[in-house]
This record gives structure tokens, C-alpha cells and sequence, in this order.
């Protein structure tokens, strides 16, 4: 049973459930869990719960982005492991209000289905109070990437730039437009897939998808890793009018933050994807987590979004 998980209060439900689980639970602690001797491979899955006004608000999304952007951050985490996707399950929570715009969710799940190659097998349809589109990915894969796989003098690396969906969720919470670019990197996140295949087959020896904010999935590497990562703010790569504070603490970016011992060729990664990859810290041995330096000095590290507050 996996206990490496970073402090807060999600992870200390974690911690409750496992502890009443004991000895029936495994392999909690990755973006997906990995099963071994199925047509024999790796096949990884993953669950990923997108629910009304906790991950986005009615007025914010047009009914097509909800259903794809729930089914994209699932396959995400199948990214974040390296792992190709191959099916998809539903449980659809349908409110009486949002019958009329189903058609349109279920265009959104099947674009982002068709993107990524995989066939919609199953799933289960309920009534209730909000909706909530949980969606199950499976996938396979030849190397998994986890979050435990960190070694010291490992390079840092991030692909994309960051910011977009933080600041489009400032900007729709405080009654503003967001820009056009923000908006655009909110509703329809682009699941790494393919990237994190080339960057398995490459050298990276951890990582995950960016969905809580970058300083607190690396924290997830460290933890699980026992190691140390120094992150520098400076180097984060950001999308424009964004800092780089802010930056590093915008969620749902689903970009891949990943770990290398040696330098990866980031120009030809461009080259094949049209997204950059960017060297921003180093693994280190000191204490579990983060350290992040702003100019030279060390600050403290922005806070990413905390489930359960």
C-alpha cells in the first residue's frame, strides 16, 4: 500500500480510506494504477469525476466544452503514464435541466474520444441534483511513467505554456472576459498523449499531468520519490500577460510535468509536437517537496488548488 502522498486534506482522506482498506488496496498514488498479465502488458486505468459548480460553473462552458473537457482530463492522466488510450466508460449524473443540452455533452466526450483513439464501451446513466460526468480510461503502454521514478540530478521539465486556465478562472470568477487564448486553454485542454509517449521512449524516468497546479504535482513526484525538486520560477514557461507565480499555481493545465537524468533535445521536441518543452529545475536530495527561487532568492512556493476547502 502506497502512502507517499503529499500533505492536505484530500490526501488525508486518501490516507482514512486506505487505512480502512489495508491489505485490499494497491497502487494508490499515480495519475492511473497499472495491471499486469492482461494479454501480456501494462494496461493502465484511471477515473476522473468532472462535477457542476466544483469543476466548472453552467454559465461558464457551452454544453459541447463540458462534455470534452470532463473526457480529456481523463485521458490525461493516461498521458501522464505514458499509456495509449483505448476505451472509455461514463457514469452521467443528469439533471432534469440538463437534458436538453445531452446531445451536445455527448458530442464533446465523443470529440475527445475520436482525438485520442479510443471507443466509448459502457457506462451508467442516474438522475441527480447537479451534473457530473465521471469517466474511466484504459489504456496500454510498453514504459508506465509514475511518480516515484525521480533520482537525484534528474532535470525538470514542463511542456506547453502555463497560465491559461488560471487566469480564465480568475477572470469568468470575477465577472470578466477572459482573452481569447485563456478561454480557449480552459474549455479544450489538449490530454499530452503522444508527447508523453516520446518523452518515455526518451529518458524520463517520472511523471504526471499538471491538474492541480504545477508546484503541486511536482510536490507529487517528490513525495512519491523521496527526493527533493528546486523550481525556477523564472524559467517556468508562461502564456502571455500571465506571471509566473501564477503560472506555477494554475490548475487544470493538463500539460506534462515529467523528470530526465539526461537533457532532453527540447527543439526537436517542438519540432515533432509544436508545443515547447522546458528545462525548470533539478531533482536534489534534500527534504521531500518543493523549493522553489525567484530571481536567486528563495520564496515561498504558490499554492495550488486544494480539494476539500
Amino acid at each position: 500500500m502506497n502512502t507517499d502522498l503529499r500533505p492536505g486534506t484530500e490526501f488525508d482522506l486518501v490516507r482514512r480510506l486506505l487505512a480502512r482498506w489495508r491489505d485490499r488496496a494497491d497502487g494508490i498514488g499515480d495519475d492511473g494504477v497499472v495491471l499486469f498479465g492482461l494479454d501480456g502488458g501494462k494496461t493502465v486505468i484511471s477515473t476522473d469525476a468532472s462535477v457542476e459548480n466544483v469543476h466548472f460553473r453552467r454559465d461558464w462552458l457551452e454544453p459541447r466544452e463540458i462534455g470534452y473537457r470532463a473526457t480529456a482530463a481523463a485521458l490525461s492522466d493516461l498521458a501522464a503514464m505514458a499509456a495509449s488510450p483505448l476505451a472509455i466508460l461514463l457514469a452521467l449524473t443528469i439533471p432534469e435541466s440538463w437534458k436538453a443540452d445531452v446531445d451536445a455533452i455527448a458530442d464533446g466526450i465523443g470529440e475527445a474520444a475520436e482525438q485520442s483513439g479510443a471507443r466509448i464501451v459502457g457506462g451508467d446513466l442516474s438522475e441527480g441534483r447537479d451534473l457530473a460526468i465521471v469517466v474511466t480510461v484504459i489504456g496500454t503502454a510498453e514504459r508506465t511513467l509514475t511518480r516515484s521514478g525521480a533520482r537525484v540530478g534528474d532535470r525538470v521539465y514542463v511542456t506547453g505554456r502555463l497560465g491559461g486556465p488560471g487566469a480564465a478562472v480568475a477572470a469568468l470568477t470575477n465577472g470578466r472576459r477572459p482573452s481569447r487564448d485563456e478561454r480557449q486553454r480552459f474549455a479544450h485542454p489538449i490530454p499530452r498523449i503522444r508527447e508523453a509517449q516520446w518523452l518515455a521512449a526518451h529518458g524520463a524516468t517520472a511523471g504526471t499531468d499538471v491538474s492541480d497546479g504545477l508546484v503541486a504535482d511536482l510536490e507529487n513526484i517528490a513525495v512519491a520519490s523521496g527526493h527533493g525538486i528546486v523550481l525556477d520560477l523564472d524559467r517556468v514557461p508562461v502564456m502571455a500577460s500571465v506571471s509566473s507565480r501564477d503560472a506555477a499555481a494554475s490548475g487544470e493545465e493538463y500539460e506534462l510535468a515529467i523528470t530526465a537524468s539526461n537533457a532532453l533535445d527540447t527543439k526537436v521536441f517542438e519540432a515533432e509536437f509544436g508545443v515547447p518543452l522546458t528545462e525548470i529545475g533539478k531533482v536534489d536530495d534534500g527534504n521531500r517537496g518543493v523549493v522553489t527561487f525567484e530571481n536567486g532568492v528563495e520564496v515561498k512556493p504558490p499554492a495550488g488548488y486544494v480539494h476539500f476547502t
